[in-house]
C-alpha cells in the first residue's frame, strides 16, 4: 500500500573495473565497513517501516467504464505536498496499476485525508486481490467532487481536488505532481490515520 512496495533497484553495468565505487563509512572503533551499492528489499522495507506515514484515500472517475463510469481509488502513504505557490502535492503510484493507468489518462483527481476511524476504508482499497472498486465504494459515504467529479469520503480529515501537471517515473513507481485546485475541511475533531511498522495506527 505504501503506495505498495519500494523499488527494487538491481546492480547493471559494464565490468567490474568501470562499477560505482564503493562508500566506506566507520564504526565507533574506527574500522571501516564497506557498503555495498544497494540493499535487498527486506531491509529497505524494514527501514522505511520505521518512518510514519499519513494515510489518504486517492479517487478519481473513469468515465469510460460503462455507461456512468466508474469511481477508482487507491489507499497511499507516499503523498505530500510539493509547493505552496502554486499549491502542488505529489502521490506516487505503482507503474501499470489500475490507478496509473487512469491517472495517465484523466488529470482531475481527488485527496481524501483519512481520519483515525477510518482504518476499514484505507485497509479495503490496499488489499490484494480485492473485488471491485464499484463494490467497494458501495457503503461509503461520499460526496463527488465539483471539480474533479471524484469521490471525496465522508468524515475525512480533509479533502482536496487536484489536476496532474507532471508525471515523473522513478523505478517501479510513477510520481504525480499536481495543482490543488479545491479543499475541505469537513472533519475537524478526530485525529490522522498513520501508519507505522506495517500497521495503521491511530494517533494519540
Amino acid at each position: 500500500m505504501f503506495t505498495k512496495s519500494p523499488a527494487d533497484t538491481a546492480a547493471s553495468g559494464p565490468a567490474a573495473s568501470s562499477a560505482p565505487t564503493v562508500a566506506l563509512t566507520s564504526v565507533p572503533g574506527g574500522t571501516p565497513i564497506p557498503h555495498s551499492v544497494g540493499v535487498s528489499d527486506e531491509e529497505f522495507r524494514a527501514a522505511l517501516s520505521r518512518l510514519a506515514a499519513g494515510v489518504v484515500l486517492i479517487t478519481a472517475h473513469d468515465p469510460d467504464e460503462g455507461p456512468h463510469g466508474e469511481d477508482i481509488g487507491m489507499t497511499a502513504t507516499a503523498f505530500l505536498s510539493v509547493s505552496l505557490d502554486p499549491p502542488l502535492v505529489m502521490v506516487s503510484v505503482r507503474n501499470d496499476s489500475r490507478m496509473d493507468d487512469l491517472l495517465e489518462l484523466q488529470p482531475l483527481w481527488a485527496v481524501s485525508v483519512l481520519s483515525g476511524h477510518q482504518r476499514q476504508i484505507a485497509g479495503r482499497f490496499a488489499m490484494k486481490g480485492r473485488i471491485s472498486d464499484r463494490l467497494l465504494f458501495a457503503d461509503i459515504p461520499f460526496v463527488r467532487g465539483e471539480v474533479s467529479g471524484a469521490p471525496l469520503v465522508g468524515g475525512a480529515l480533509a479533502t482536496m481536488e487536484c489536476r496532474t501537471e507532471q508525471r515523473v517515473v522513478a523505478g517501479d513507481h510513477t510520481l504525480v505532481i499536481a495543482r490543488v485546485l479545491a479543499t475541505s475541511i469537513p472533519n475537524e475533531d478526530d485525529g490522522p490515520l498513520t501508519y507505522f511498522r506495517g500497521k495503521y495506527r491511530q494517533l494519540g
